[in-house]
């Protein structure tokens, strides 16, 4: 049976402590999983029924599961083989790095090993891995994340688990009037007051930048289109640079003074290009049109 006939895509996520359990996990659900962090055994199987019955409101579960759980591998391995059987064909990830990165990394937050209890430990990174050495050997993709940064591992998960539409920077353009402030959220602010203001023209007082009318003219106006032009160059610049380090949401904020006709005609137009970017999705936000 297959992920179109159980209606649910499922992967366990283990691994050694310290080589990037959270990470991954954190990237999945970013990629729009369905994410449970050391769920019991014993339990999965029930989450996945209920998933799979859950009328496409869940379509892929992650299970991420560490040594905290007991009977870990024996109660694992039997959940796996179960699953399989069913027919959810679950991929297991398995992450690992070298004993001398994984003392590094416990010794830089100040943490004790799972399994150190009195020893030393690297007693415990040794325990942990001939505990999961099993394991490891049935995984379907093992990860050594010991030369990995956060963003490189952040795009081997990408890379394994994700979805042409999954990894697209997602780009919200929103328009502002800076009379009612700057927007908190924006990652990159533009100034349009250094187009001609439709306020001042009575026959376009009463429009908005979303009426042809304001539109034609704002667009119409020197430096308009070599401003679209060079903005949208720039950000395949910025946006390229962004995915690279991980960053899947930005919010593009462009400021005229009422919020009303030349920041929401140039954010119209500039979402409609940008949508036509590959690895871009776009929508647009007018935060104070109608304020007035």
């Amino acid at each position: 049976m297959s992920q179109e006939q159980s209606g649910i895509e499922v992967s366990v996520v283990s691994g050694l402590s310290g080589a990037g359990r959270s990470t991954a996990a954190k990237c999945l659900e970013d990629l729009g999983w369905f994410v449970v962090d050391n769920l019991p055994p014993e339990l999965i199987s029930t989450m996945v029924e209920l998933g799979a019955r859950s009328s496409g409101a869940i379509t892929r579960v992650a299970v991420v599961m560490d040594v905290r759980s007991r009977a870990f591998t024996e109660d694992l391995g039997s959940v796996i083989k179960d699953l399989d059987a069913r027919g959810y064909k679950p991929k297991v990830l398995f992450l690992e790095a070298t004993d001398d990165v994984l003392i590094r990394r416990f010794e830089q937050v100040r943490r004790g090993h799972p399994l150190q209890g009195e020893g030393r430990l690297a007693d415990g990174i040794a325990a942990e891995r001939s505990l999961l050495s099993r394991l490891r050997a049935e995984a379907d993709l093992v990860v050594d994340t010991t030369g990995l940064s956060v963003h490189q591992l952040r795009s081997k998960i990408e890379d394994a688990f994700g979805t042409e539409a999954t990894t697209r920077t997602r780009v919200t353009v929103l328009s502002f009037g800076y009379k009612y402030g700057l927007p908190m959220d924006a990652d990159l602010v533009m100034d349009c007051r250094f187009l001609p203001n439709p306020f001042w023209i009575p026959e376009l007082r009463e429009f908005n930048g979303l009426d042809d009318e304001v539109s034609n003219y704002v667009l119409g106006q020197e430096g308009a289109e070599e401003f679209l032009q060079n903005y949208q160059q720039l950000l395949r610049l910025v946006g390229a640079g962004y995915h690279r380090e991980g960053k899947r949401y930005l919010t593009l904020a462009l400021g005229c003074t009422g919020g009303k006709h030349r920041s929401v005609a140039l954010v119209t137009e500039l979402a409609k290009r940008l949508a036509e970017e590959e690895g871009m999705t776009t929508q647009t936000v007018h935060r104070d049109l109608g304020r007035e």
